[in-house]
Parts: structure tokens; C-alpha cells; sequence
């Protein structure tokens, strides 16, 4: 008998019907004999409503008190599936994510897992008890509730695993697994049957919603085995491991991509060795995180750095620019907006060069115009146009063959 950990979404739990079906599916792995404890989000869209009340009191709320009210959201969640699974006459029990041991550092709104006491949790398996616990959430050592920020209950889920040393985790959602780009977009997008740690870490990081970065993390640090599969469709998903077992001749994997995308250039900055660190240090102590980086040199004395960031941030990395203008000794500073990256992935590139070449050349042939570009072993990535996002997209897709995947082994139905 070992011990699987199942997390739900937010859309899988929307609705009591949905909560039913999701019962269901936890009491199917329980029959194969498996203890199970069950991750879950807050239903539907209670979250967004939660901060939309909290809005119509206060236009800054005190971020302890948003975790404090949005943490109630999966506690709903928790207790009507545990009363759904006693009701088909399972025993079950619900907890918090405090209850359940969860510690985290004390940092409201996104705060990280420091620690699991599992004892609870373990005491309630070892009962025969199905555990529900809330994601998203835990407690500082003082006992003041925090919440995990966004993906939050992925994290919880992974973190439980591998604190519970169980046998794998299971990340049930609204898709059947992780496409080699979003579906929603391009049409030929197609599951892939595994992905490794690193690829999905870029690919989470490069913008596919399916995982958090933070939870694919932990799964990697621990070698937790991760399956991405849908709630409602009896299917195998998407395995996430160390080495991938399948498909392995693919030298790009997916194509991840995001809009809302602006480059920043800072102008006649002087020509040191401490430039980078000093403009770099200045915005990060005020939260704004930057992705790609240029640095062009105008003459001997001046130099101009180029980087992007979410559009969302433009006003406030403009702001903090300006207010630190004299330290930083710039001499203007210039944006441009509408753009979106656009980012191939594939732990296959390591060991075939060209691969940046090629896509550089996809893109050139489709009238495409490459404004930055990030390189790393597994990855590439371009800014363009956000007017030409998904024609990017569906381009590389196409080239790098991965609408025409194959495999020995079709999704079936999970036994």
C-alpha cells in the first residue's frame, strides 16, 4: 500500500457536481489499494471574488488580512468533499493547511514552505482515514496564516508528497496533460506522455499555466514523480520525471509563450564595471523582476541596457528609474510595448547545435522580426510583436515537427 497524493484545481472543484466527480476519482485510487491524501483549491472563481469584496472596502488591503480572507476559500472546498466521501461511506477527514503542519516563512501573500510536520496527517492515514487538505496555505511559527501566492496549491500538493515520502503525485486539472504549446491557440497542439523536471521548469517559467515553477521545483529537488492529468476524462496524462522515457527523439519538446511583454532601454548610462549590478540591484529591491538583457556599448564612456518586463510593471520600473536617476547617472530612458516572447524548449538542443539557427531562420522566412533574445541549453527565447505571437507560434510548431508526434503508448484509460 502506498501513498498518493491527488490535488484539484479550482475548475475541477467548481461546482457540487464537479466536487462529486472528484470524490469519485479519489475514492478509485483508495479501491487500488493506496492511502490518499487530497490536495484542493478554492472552487470556481471564489478567490476572485474574495479580493474583488476586499476591494470594495479598502483600494490597499492589509495584506495579512487578504490571507486571512482568502484562505477561507479552500477551507469551503475541503469540508463539502470530506462530506461528500463520508457520505459514500468513506472515512475522511479535513484540515487546514496549518493543521495539516504546513509552516511557511513569515511573508504575507506569497510566502514559501519552510517546513511539514506530518505527523497528523500521517497519524490520520495510518486510521484509514482519506486526508483533505487545503492548498495554497500554511502558518508561520507564531501562528499567523499566510497563503503561497499564485500556484500555490501545486506547491502544497508537491511539498506533501515528498514530506510524506509518497509515491507520486497527482496534479488533476481542466487539460489531459501538457501539449507541446496551449491548444487553446494552435490547433495541432498535441500531449506529450512525458516531460523532464528541466523542461517543464522552463516551460513553466516561459509562461504554460499547467504547473507552477515553484511546485516543479520541489518535485525535482525530491524526484517526486508528477502526472499532469484532467479531473474529468479517464486518461493517462503527462509524467514528469527526472529522464523522459518517451519521445525522446525530439530535440524541441514545446513551445511556451506570453504576451503583455515590454522592453525598457536605459540610455547613456557610464561605461563601469558596476553599471549592470547597480540598475539590476536598484529594481530588484523594489520587486520588479526583469527577464531578458542586453547591454550595447554607445562609446568608450557610455552604454544603454535593454530589458524586458510585463507590461503591468512598466510604470513602476519608470518610476523607480527616475527616483534613483542621479545614483544611476542614465541620461533617458525609452519603452516599447505590444510585444510578446515567444520560447522553444527541449533538452534535445544540448546535444544538437543549430537548433537557435533554425529557429531564427522559421521566423525570418514567416516575416517575423526578432527583437531580443535568451539563450540557455534546453531553451531559446525571442521578443516580437504580439501581433505576431500565435503566427510565431504555429510556425515553429510546424517546423519542428511536433504536431506529428508519435507514440507506442496512446492515451487509455488509467488502471
Amino acid at each position: 500500500m502506498g501513498i498518493i497524493v491527488q490535488k484539484f484545481g479550482g475548475t475541477s472543484v467548481g461546482s457540487v457536481e464537479r466536487i462529486q466527480n472528484v470524490a469519485n476519482r479519489v475514492i478509485d485510487e483508495v479501491k487500488r489499494g493506496n492511502k490518499v491524501v487530497v490536495v484542493v483549491s478554492a472552487m470556481g472563481k471564489t478567490t476572485d471574488e474574495l479580493v474583488g469584496l476586499a476591494g470594495q472596502i479598502s483600494k490597499n488591503p492589509s495584506k495579512r488580512e487578504m490571507d486571512m480572507l482568502l484562505t477561507t476559500g479552500e477551507q469551503v472546498t475541503i469540508s463539502l468533499l470530506t462530506l461528500a466521501l463520508l457520505e459514500k461511506g468513506y472515512e475522511a477527514v479535513s484540515y487546514t493547511g496549518w493543521q495539516a503542519g504546513i509552516r511557511t516563512e513569515p511573508i504575507h501573500s506569497n510566502a514559501r514552505i519552510v517546513d511539514i510536520d506530518t505527523k497528523k496527517v500521517n497519524n490520520s492515514l495510518e486510521n484509514g482515514k482519506i486526508v483533505v487538505v487545503a492548498g495554497f496555505q500554511g502558518a508561520t511559527l507564531d501562528g499567523s496564516i499566510t497563503t503561497l501566492g499564485r500556484g500555490g496549491s501545486d506547491t502544497t500538493a508537491v511539498a506533501l508528497a515528498a514530506a510524506l515520502k509518497a509515491d507520486k503525485c497527482d496534479i488533476y486539472t481542466d487539460v489531459t496533460g501538457v501539449y507541446t504549446t496551449d491548444p487553446r491557440y494552435v490547433k495541432k497542439a498535441r500531449k506529450l506522455y512525458s516531460v523532464s523536471y528541466d523542461e517543464m521548469l522552463e516551460l513553466a517559467n516561459l509562461g504554460a499555466g499547467v504547473l507552477h515553477p515553484r511546485a516543479v521545483e520541489f518535485a525535482k529537488n525530491y524526484l517526486m514523480p508528477l502526472e499532469v492529468r484532467s479531473s474529468l476524462e479517464q486518461e493517462n496524462g503527462t509524467i514528469i520525471e527526472e529522464e523522459v522515457s518517451m519521445e525522446k527523439s525530439l530535440v524541441v519538446r514545446g513551445i511556451a509563450f506570453e504576451d503583455q511583454v515590454t522592453r525598457v532601454t536605459v540610455c547613456g548610462l557610464p561605461s563601469g564595471l558596476h553599471t549592470l549590478s547597480m540598475i539590476f540591484t536598484t529594481l530588484a529591491k523594489n520587486g520588479l523582476n526583469v527577464d531578458i538583457i542586453i547591454q550595447s556599448t554607445t562609446n568608450e564612456t557610455e552604454t544603454s541596457i535593454s530589458f524586458s518586463i510585463k507590461t503591468t510593471d512598466l510604470e513602476d520600473t519608470i518610476a523607480v528609474l527616475e527616483k534613483n536617476r542621479e545614483e544611476l547617472q542614465f541620461t533617458a530612458i525609452e519603452h516599447e510595448s505590444g510585444l510578446a516572447k515567444v520560447s522553444i524548449v527541449g533538452s534535445g538542443m544540448i546535444s544538437n547545435p543549430g537548433v537557435a539557427a533554425e529557429m531564427f531562420q522559421v521566423l525570418a522566412n514567416h516575416e517575423i522580426q526578432v527583437k531580443m533574445v535568451s539563450t540557455s541549453e534546453i531553451k531559446v527565447s525571442t521578443v516580437v510583436d504580439q501581433d505576431n505571437m500565435v503566427k510565431a507560434v504555429e510556425a515553429l510548431h510546424e517546423a519542428f515537427n511536433l504536431s506529428v508526434i508519435e507514440n507506442e503508448e496512446k492515451s487509455k484509460v488509467n488502471v
